[in-house]
């Protein structure tokens, strides 16, 4: 039953009395894609979480009167309507580009601001009332998944009054606008510390200044420690007095245990799994494998992965690398291999930037069997992975630069995780009534102090 005040409708009632839109989007041909006009936003790049706009096909400017009738506007809800990922959700904020939706994207949009909040409809689609109604559409089909725009219409709603409607949109975005904050600047740390890395390491940039009688823009004492010359190496040229150095020279390297996966937990002791890499380089434990202590004995009896501690993933997913983060050790999962600095290089934010950078994306490439079913990067190779380093103090300068970046992007992805947990807490309650939101900014207050 619904709560006082709230009106149960249907989205073709919403739509026929013009307070609501719905739509998918523009079927393009190959021909009008590889421009650098509108962006053309595919289902792939949205998830449950943000729309990654890398990578993705433009228009050509010609075009732009043609597909402008499917262009996204700020405060539409974006939902994927076929194949495995249907009922992805998202939500269209003010500061994204603009851009066209594919077919595979239905968009929600409110017309009547009095009656319906965008911001509402980005939450409610998260809501049981919705997943509900679409787990039955999507199996309504003996083919794949698909979530029609006649299936859209036959959505049934239950609305808070519009002033309810609009602070739940807003408590709940404010989480969500937080959560996208810290996203965002991972992003930059991660790029600053990567490109720090490769001006150090892999583009010489120090070097090349000095070598062309420029100054190279860093305090003398640093840029002191870098040499004024090059020289011939295995890997091209490199600074003089540099070497061609390998993973397993610098850090200890342990394959993971393989016999049979110990059963899920509800609680317990951690087990790595390839889903807690993720591609910034973070360890995400937000889906935490559970094992028992007996189990955890047995499979830390080859590592625990500690902070500091680097990962690579050796088969399907090649090469995706992370490093453990201050305050986490767990037993290390299967196709995956640790890496541990050794005492004569205490430099782990170094590994990792190294393992993220390009120069070792394309070592990865040298080492990969492709001639089986799954790729893999066989553990025997990890140690002869090649990098570029100097033996001075250079790598240890650029720990004390990069390892803080590192840290904030951690303690960022700690709290995202936090406030997601109350996100998702507070949703279910505000959407059904059950709580109030008056009680509701309590929560986030207590929770956020």
């Amino acid at each position: 039953m619904a709560s006082e005040g709230f009106l149960q409708t249907a989205f073709s009632q919403l739509i026929a009395e013009g307070a609501l839109e719905i739509g998918d989007g523009y079927r393009a041909k190959n021909e009008e894609l590889g421009g650098d006009g509108l962006i053309f936003l595919r289902a792939g790049h949205v998830s449950d979480t943000h729309i990654d706009f890398g990578g993705v096909e433009r228009f050509h400017a010609e075009h732009e009167p043609r597909v402008r009738s499917k262009l996204a506007k700020p405060g539409d809800t974006v939902v994927t309507t076929k194949g495995n990922s249907t009922g992805r959700t998202t939500f269209v904020a003010h500061w994204m580009p603009p851009f066209v939706y594919s077919p595979h994207l239905s968009y929600w949009r409110s017309l009547d601001p009095d009656r319906i909040e965008g911001g509402f409809l980005r939450y409610w689609c998260k809501s049981r009332e919705f997943t509900t109604q679409l787990s039955g559409m999507k199996a309504s089909t003996d083919m794949a998944p698909y979530l029609s725009l006649m299936d859209q219409r036959r959505l049934e709603i239950t609305l808070p009054p519009i002033d309810e409607q609009r602070a739940i949109a807003n408590i709940l975005g404010t989480l969500d606008d937080k959560i996208e904050l810290n996203r965002r600047m991972n992003e930059t740390l991660e790029a600053m510390a990567l490109a720090l890395f490769n001006s150090w390491f892999v583009d010489f940039d120090p070097v090349r200044a000095k070598a062309n009688g420029r100054d190279p823009g860093l305090p003398k004492p640093l840029a002191d420690l870098f040499p004024s010359a090059f020289e011939d190496s295995e890997l091209g040229e490199i600074p003089r007095g540099w070497e061609v150095g390998s993973i397993g020279k610098v850090a200890d390297v342990i394959d993971c245990v393989h016999s049979r996966k110990p059963d899920r937990l509800t609680e317990g002791l951690p087990l790595l799994q390839l889903s807690n890499i993720r591609d910034d380089g973070l360890i995400d434990m937000e889906d935490t494998y559970f094992i028992d202590e007996q189990d955890y004995v047995r499979w830390i009896s080859r590592m625990e992965a500690s902070p500091g501690d680097c990962l690579i993933t050796n088969v399907g997913r090649v090469g995706a690398v992370a490093q453990m983060p201050a305050g986490l050790k767990a037993a290390l999962g299967r196709n995956m291999t640790g890496l541990r600095c050794r005492s004569s290089f205490p430099n782990p934010t170094f590994l990792i930037e190294c393992l993220l950078s390009q120069a070792m994306r394309d070592e990865f490439v040298l080492k990969t069997d492709t001639g089986t079913i799954l790729d893999a990067l066989n553990v025997r190779s990890i140690p002869a992975l090649r990098f570029v380093y100097s033996s001075s103090k250079i790598p240890s300068r650029f720990e004390e630069v990069a390892r803080p970046l590192r840290g904030r992007m951690e303690q960022n992805l700690r709290e995202s995780r936090t406030l997601a947990t109350l996100r998702d807490t507070l949703l279910p309650k505000l959407i059904s009534g059950e709580l109030r939101i008056a009680d509701a900014g309590r929560v986030i207050e207590r929770a956020t102090a």
